[in-house]
């Protein structure tokens, strides 16, 4: 098959662009960096010339609620719109586990939650993935805050997944047919996300003095169980200690 990765130079995209041209498939990578401008539209038609399916994996830069929304509404709508002039048959966007269980989060869950409207309103054929936090998401939440060696961050109840788990997935579907909603994905074990900034941070020799607190970016509307994966959620194999025994990689 020919599949397109947009978002192929980070964290999840350069991942799922390795699994699938493990398997064989042609990988065409969508990337500013690599002339393709989902803002813009500047490349698309052309990369995506005769793709068969469309892995979203982007992220967006840390702005404003109202910018990453406006920052996903036309990424989408222009990867939406190119896809259909291509007669792409498959849409599949990694989504996050719990953004329709809160009205808040992050200014990245207000997007999310855009993406996912605009691909159910859509006409490609389309997967939504919904995923838990990545296992690098507590050393992440840390850099947010972060200032002379103080950082605070939220006492969150998580359930991590490893990039290269989530990636494998991401690629399995894929290939495959589109399935409307995934089953939530997730790790194998609860976490608590201070625990984990706090082992991660060790693992890279990073010296930061951790607040708990809810006054941050992530706020009480995450607490409890909004962020685990509901009933039958698949579950990867990889545990948060053995991400870290490996490099926290």
């Amino acid at each position: 098959m020919r599949i397109a990765v947009a978002g192929a130079t980070g964290n999840i995209g350069a991942r799922t662009v390795s699994f699938l041209e493990r398997e064989g498939h042609a990988v065409v990578r969508i990337s500013r960096s690599l002339g393709v401008d989902l803002i813009t539209g500047q490349g698309l038609d052309a990369a995506l010339e005769g793709v068969d399916a469309v892995v979203d994996a982007i992220s967006s830069p840390p702005i404003s609620a109202a910018e990453t929304r406006d920052y996903f509404s036309t990424t989408t709508r222009n990867l939406l719109a190119a896809e259909e002039r291509a007669g792409v048959r498959h849409h599949v966007l990694l989504s996050i586990v719990g953004i329709h269980r809160i009205e808040g989060g992050t200014a990245h869950y207000s997007g999310k939650r855009e993406q996912e409207r605009l691909i159910e309103e859509g006409h490609v054929p389309w997967t939504i993935v919904p995923a838990t936090q990545f296992h690098d998401f507590a050393a992440l939440a840390t850099s947010w805050t972060e200032r002379d060696g103080v950082a605070i961050i939220a006492p969150l109840l998580v359930q991590p997944i490893a990039p290269d788990d989530i990636a494998h997935v991401l690629a399995e579907v894929a290939i495959g047919e589109p399935q409307g909603r995934y089953v939530d994905v997730a790790g194998p074990e609860p976490q608590d996300l201070v625990d984990m900034a706090r082992r991660t941070n060790d693992i890279l020799g990073r010296k930061v003095k951790l607040v708990p607190t809810w006054s941050g970016p992530l706020d009480e509307s995450m607490a409890g169980n909004v962020l685990l994966p509901g009933e039958n959620a698949r579950i990867a194999p990889t545990t948060f200690d053995q991400w870290l025994a490996a490099g926290a990689r």
